[in-house]
């Protein structure tokens, strides 16, 4: 397992965690017909977010060793994925959080705030995109596959889905067909999760080195995700439960939503566990 490099762990979850619960609580508020009272609930809700990236951002300094070398990783924008990454990232932050303050506090030019609104997303994709292909490296050959991607964006719709309805759900928003919606996405999401993980578990068998073989990087892989898949379902069960007849039982909700953010770390640790290096 990549128990070692749990900053990582961390920082990916919750990052996309937040940018998918972000997104979709900006398409509420942008494209759909909500009163203003409702908005600034929704609004002012999106506070859970930015803890969550915060959060992220915090662990992610633990594996710099120092705040201040997320400043040096820097110095390759444009060349260099993980200084893309970086720099998105902060700049997600930065966008989405100005929004929200001025939304909160009602100031500034309404235009400007959503202008702030939207760039803030755009970036966020940006950011998910700049993620993913800070691990497409040609001399590790178990993350340099389709898998690496498929699982982090199943990560961000799957939890960001989960924790943008709970979120907007609780500031009494009443739309029976993003309810329907939000439930369909995360049930597709489990199905495509559970068919990306026994796929990648089949294709380690034809990935090795003359030193390692993929498949003896964890030897009980299988196993491990299999309890996942559990806990996952499980999760998933709960949150739904917590949503029946558009009614939310909060606390069962956020269980829910932590079981299936488990199930993630856990699917995330194994990612990192199996790494490897081929060539120079």
């Amino acid at each position: 397992m990549g128990l070692h490099e749990w900053p990582l762990v961390l920082f990916t979850v919750f990052a996309q965690t937040a940018v998918g619960s972000f997104i979709v609580m900006s398409l509420i508020i942008l494209m759909t017909d909500i009163n203003v009272d409702v908005k600034t609930r929704v609004t002012r809700n999106m506070f859970f977010v930015w803890v969550i990236m915060g959060l992220g951002f915090m662990a992610s300094t633990a594996h710099l060793g120092s705040p201040l070398r997320a400043f040096n990783a820097l110095n390759q924008v444009g060349t260099s994925w993980l200084s893309n990454e970086i720099l998105t990232g902060m700049l997600f932050f930065s966008f989405g959080g100005l929004f929200w303050l001025l939304e909160v506090l009602n100031k500034g030019n309404a235009a400007i705030r959503k202008g702030l609104h939207i760039v803030a997303v755009l970036i966020g994709v940006i950011f998910m995109y700049a993620m993913v292909n800070v691990y497409l490296i040609d001399t590790v050959p178990t993350w340099n596959t389709a898998y690496t991607g498929l699982m982090f964006v199943l990560t961000m719709f799957i939890c960001g889905v989960m924790l943008a309805q709970i979120l907007v759900t609780a500031t009494q928003y009443k739309n029976n067909q993003y309810q329907r919606l939000s439930k369909i996405i995360v049930g597709i999401a489990v199905v495509a999760i559970v068919i990306v993980n026994t796929s990648q578990i089949s294709s380690l068998a034809g990935i090795q080195t003359s030193a390692v073989a993929a498949v003896d990087l964890i030897p009980n892989i299988g196993t491990i995700q299999a309890y996942r898949i559990v806990l996952l379902v499980s999760g998933v069960l709960v949150w739904l439960f917590a949503n029946k007849q558009g009614s939310l039982k909060l606390p069962t909700a956020i269980g829910g939503l932590m079981l299936v953010m488990i199930s993630e770390l856990i699917s995330r640790n194994l990612f990192y566990g199996l790494h490897m290096t081929v060539g120079m």
